[in-house]
């Protein structure tokens, strides 16, 4: 699909329509409210909206799937009416089923199919692309479980690995994964960072690689001590982040502001370009 084609890395706009996510949690509950929220992502320069209904920040307490697809499954509607693309971020197969229905053409999994064991072979029979997450446990334990050896990176692309092969088991093409490293779940503040010098590393796989660095605990690090506790005055690090990824050539990054890391990925494809051209 065409998502998979883009000469550039692309810009997925978070739309969380829930009350406690760690940033914008409240921010966009009402229907309308999130539908124009999601059109002026994409005004902004967001290529897709991953629409999500359950919290996954540290320490989230789960919900169930009725509530989380009631939240989502009209925006999603409306939104994928008005031609715009739309994911969803869903630990349930449930609501994933429900959200393709709706419209969305992409199944963003956090757990990469651990949470719900029917997530895998539901992804496969409605053949739409799945984003499938490095992560260790549920949001409420996976502080404690970012515990690796040496090499960190190497252990990620293991456990990766692992979950591409029993998402292809489930009747997952392998044409319609896309790997994320799961900045921030199950792993601390340096190992985010160690991540994000890797991603060559994470791209010998084979597969798209999504970054989803925005506005996380990790840079909260480097912005000046008086800002630090106010997740939207990260917004400049993750563009930076962003143009890192992009330069890298990662697929997507996720973020909660779309014009900074637009302009940071056309930066990236500008460079590259350069260097291709260079004489």
């Amino acid at each position: 699909m065409e998502l998979f084609a883009s000469l550039r890395t692309l810009v997925m706009g978070v739309l969380n329509i829930t009350p406690d996510s760690f940033s914008d949690g409240g921010s966009w509950l009402s229907p309308d409210g999130a539908v124009a929220r999601g059109r002026r992502l994409v005004a902004e320069g967001a290529d897709l909206l991953d629409v999500g209904g359950e919290s996954t920040r540290p320490g989230a307490t789960r919900i169930d799937s009725t509530t989380e697809t009631e939240r989502v499954i009209g925006v999603i509607g409306q939104l994928t009416a008005q031609g715009h693309v739309v994911s969803v971020d869903t630990l349930n197969a449930a609501t994933a089923r429900a959200a393709v229905e709706a419209g969305a053409v992409v199944v963003n999994d956090v757990s990469g199919g651990t949470s719900d064991p029917a997530m895998l072979g539901t992804v496969a029979e409605l053949g739409v692309p799945y984003i499938l997450q490095h992560s260790r446990g549920e949001p409420a334990t996976m502080v404690d479980l970012a515990r690796y050896g040496e090499d960190l990176v190497g252990e990620i692309m293991a456990e990766l690995e692992a979950r591409v092969a029993a998402a292809v088991a489930e009747g997952i093409r392998e044409e319609n994964l896309i790997l994320d490293p799961g900045l921030g779940f199950a792993k601390e503040g340096p190992q985010n960072w160690r991540v994000l010098t890797e991603l060559d590393r994470l791209q010998s796989l084979g597969f798209p690689v999504l970054v989803g660095a925005s506005r996380k605990r990790f840079l909260a690090e480097i912005v000046p001590s008086e800002l630090a506790s106010d997740p939207r005055e990260r917004d400049f690090a993750t563009a930076a982040v962003s143009a890192i990824a992009a330069r890298a050539g990662a697929w997507a990054v996720r973020v909660h502001e779309a014009r900074p890391s637009r302009d940071a990925v056309r930066v990236a494809a500008a460079w590259r370009a350069a260097e291709g051209g260079a004489q």
